[in-house]
């Protein structure tokens, strides 16, 4: 059986793609990502996957590269990871009771074998109308500055989570039920769990 890498250092899609009982390696990708200055959110994280995908897969050629990237999009302008809290409270200031999209580019690419399969999955999340000890709250439990948008679905959520739409993976960051799919054709996975 081929193995599988994962082109990524993320704790939480480690914890995903595990859920899926697989066995992997993580082998994050040591690329500079593009930051979206002047291209659509779901260009910027589609570029960023296969990039991180090919930069693995080049140095491991007989192996399976799974590769992603997230990014949070209100109104087609992308939230990356705050630099400080500052700038964390100010985005989940523009979030406030808004609805904004959270879009995942994965990649698989296996050179040994030909593969190279790429997508998009957006997810929309809609925010409570936060004030500032909410927004102080969240920040003192939710690691914001580790996730685009300062965003976070796994932890406190109950401060300004109202409802979200579409894959819940895939607002973690790495879209299973798409996956799940791919690795079902390709073989590496008997059937969907």
């Amino acid at each position: 059986m081929r193995s599988i890498l994962l082109a990524s250092a993320s704790p939480r899609r480690r914890d995903l793609l595990e859920s899926l009982g697989l066995e992997f390696s993580c082998v994050p990708a040591p690329v500079e990502e593009h930051l979206g200055d002047g291209i659509k959110p779901e260009v910027m994280v589609l570029h960023n996957a296969e990039l991180k995908a090919d930069w693995v897969a080049a140095q491991h050629p007989a192996s399976l590269v799974i590769a992603a990237d997230t990014t949070v999009a209100l109104g087609g302008y992308i939230l990356n990871k705050p630099v400080d809290m500052d700038d964390a409270r100010s985005m989940l200031r523009m979030l406030s009771g808004k609805t904004h999209a959270v879009h995942t580019g994965i990649s698989l690419v296996d050179l040994g074998l030909g593969i190279r399969k790429s997508h998009i999955e957006t997810s929309r999340v809609t925010f409570k109308v936060l004030d500032e000890p909410t927004i102080d709250a969240y920040c003192a439990c939710a690691s914001p500055l580790e996730r685009a948008g300062a965003c976070s679905i796994l932890e406190g959520s109950e401060y300004v989570l109202d409802h979200y739409e579409g894959s819940h993976s895939n607002i973690v960051g790495l879209p299973l039920e798409w996956l799940q799919g791919e690795l079902i054709s390709l073989g590496l996975m008997s059937q969907a769990l």
